[in-house]
């Protein structure tokens, strides 16, 4: 009985056909295909981004995928795509979901599929006009933002009044116009709204990293915090808190707020990792610098 607790990785593809039927692809390691899947999500207004490389596809699939997912396709059409990854011992999470901007084949002899993605793409070019009453509940303009999008709600924010509450542009600039009207940190995790205090993290959302937990080397001290390597974990969430217990660097020992996530994960190379950085001081996201 082997004692490796094999890797999972799940590419879903979504598209619109020419007959107007939603069409999905399912691509995964055990159909031989070779995945190796990166990106990284801002806890800001930030466009999370993915870039999925695929090899040993099948000719008709990768012709297929090239055609279908091809950004010079006016149609107004959604193209997405959902990222998961686990393994065999938990199952697989969700990691990332956004719309692809850009699917091309490489040059061969090994024809590797190239697949970009970032969140919420396809409503940074559709528009919408919306006004409220003279003083309208934050959590309502935060519901009927994240309904605009098709987006499950996390508001965790100290409800307010905001009063002639207008807006006119994109519908993904809403979030911006959310954030700096409710003096909240808001932005899009996957395919969820999060709306929270300003320069706190999401309240009872905690992940302990230590050497036992899955620590990949020490962390390392940035201009913002510090940076993290760990092996594979979907329990880490963006915006929340992250209890640093290093035995070699102490010194950055303690509790930060995760302001960057990202994920680098392959079905048969060596990374399969969590990428985290996290800061101490709220400051930064009260004077909306957050480092890119």
């Amino acid at each position: 009985m082997s004692n490796f607790d094999d890797r999972l990785i799940k590419i879903e593809l979504i598209y619109s056909a020419q007959d107007g039927t939603d069409k999905q692809i399912l691509l995964t390691a055990d159909q031989g295909l070779n995945i190796r899947a990166s990106g990284t999500k801002y806890a800001d207004i930030t466009q999370n981004e993915c870039t999925v490389i695929i090899g040993n596809l099948k000719k008709e699939t990768r012709d297929l995928l090239a055609t279908q997912l091809t950004p010079f396709d006016y149609s107004q059409k959604r193209k997405s795509m959902n990222v998961y990854a686990g393994r065999v011992s938990t199952g697989l999470a969700l990691i990332y979901s956004g719309d692809i901007v850009e699917c091309q084949p490489s040059q061969p002899p090994e024809i590797l599929l190239t697949i970009k993605c970032k969140t919420m793409q396809f409503f940074k070019y559709d528009l919408l006009a919306q006004s409220y009453a003279v003083d309208t509940p934050l959590s309502q303009i935060a519901n009927d933002v994240s309904n605009s999008m098709g987006l499950a709600l996390n508001f965790t924010a100290n409800d307010k009044t905001v009063g002639n509450y207008a807006y006119t542009g994109s519908v993904l600039k809403q979030v911006d116009k959310l954030q700096a009207a409710g003096g909240v940190d808001a932005y899009i995790d996957d395919k969820k709204l999060i709306v929270k205090n300003k320069g706190t993290p999401l309240p009872n959302v905690s992940h302990v990293l230590s050497q036992t937990t899955g620590m990949v080397g020490i962390p390392e001290l940035t201009e913002y915090g510090v940076k993290c390597k760990a092996l594979f974990t979907p329990a880490v969430s963006l915006g929340g808190t992250l209890s640093l217990q290093s035995v070699i660097n102490k010194s950055l020992n303690g509790d930060y707020t995760i302001y960057k996530l990202g994920f680098d994960v392959c079905s048969r190379d060596t990374p399969f990792y969590t990428i985290i950085e996290a800061t101490r001081y709220p400051a930064i996201f009260f004077n909306g610098i957050l480092p890119v």
